[in-house]
């Protein structure tokens, strides 16, 4: 019978807290494009499907979650890497072994499980492996088709996720919400039409990403996370200096755009 994690509620939370400090000191700023859909309200359990183009995308991921806050919130992950860090397990990670079919079958089944209740929330990147942002097709794996066609009810979430290098030394960490997939209204679909159907809502959902983030333009996303600015060290020291010297206030960006 299949299981969930049992989370330690005080090490989330730490962790949480740890990993948005990393984040802040590691990327310009982690930002949600305007243009995107909305995230769903509660109501629902939600199957949050991202593309996987970074080891980036889980910290980025457990910013983005604060978007479902109040809810009880789980995160795909290799079985190998929760066998070596255990401690992973109690942060709601559910490990995936995709070398076999008793692996898959376990993946469908916590994941049920999980999706069962309306106030959770599953988040898997669905390829499966690190891809580039420009890779087509995304070749999804078909698990989260599967698992999508067991669900009486919920929300499909196309999340796509990219990095880039703008006018700072440290990347942008861009998002977009893609249209929201209602398991209601596409009851009968198979798991290889539902694999179908979300790889095209995530392409389409990356594609306008990919617009969003040539134009460089910080105007097209809210900024959900700010960070670094600037190079540091003696350079720095000097523009600081300057500025106190002259009057003005100090900014460290380069694109005069604080995060």
């Amino acid at each position: 019978m299949a299981e969930l994690p049992r989370r330690w509620p005080w090490l989330v939370r730490g962790f949480r807290r740890y990993v948005r400090r990393y984040v802040r000191k590691h990327v310009h700023a982690v930002r949600l494009a305007k243009a995107g859909s909305a995230f769903p309200p509660p109501g629902e359990p939600v199957l949050v499907v991202l593309n996987h183009p970074a080891w980036w995308d889980p910290l980025v991921g457990v910013v983005l979650s604060d978007a479902f806050a109040g809810r009880d919130q789980f995160a795909a992950i290799d079985s190998t890497a929760l066998r070596q860090y255990r401690v992973f397990g109690r942060l709601g990670f559910v490990g995936v072994d995709t070398t076999s079919f008793r692996g898959a079958a376990e993946f469908l089944r916590v994941g049920q499980l999980i999706l069962s209740e309306p106030n959770r929330v599953l988040w898997v990147t669905a390829q499966g492996r690190f891809s580039d942002v420009r890779e087509r097709p995304l070749a999804l794996r078909s698990g989260v088709g599967h698992l999508a066609a067991r669900l009486g009810r919920g929300v499909v979430l196309p999340l796509a996720l990219e990095y880039a290098f703008w006018a700072e030394r440290t990347p942008e960490a861009l998002a977009r919400v893609g249209e929201p997939i209602r398991v209601a209204d596409h009851a009968g679909l198979d798991g290889k039409a539902w694999t179908r159907l979300v790889e095209e809502r995530l392409t389409h959902t990356l594609d306008a990403l990919n617009a969003d983030a040539m134009t460089r333009d910080p105007a097209r996303f809210t900024t959900v996370l700010g960070g670094s600015a600037g190079v540091g060290g003696v350079y720095d020291g000097w523009r600081r200096l300057k500025a106190l010297l002259t009057g003005r206030r100090f900014d460290p960006s380069h694109g005069g755009e604080r995060p």
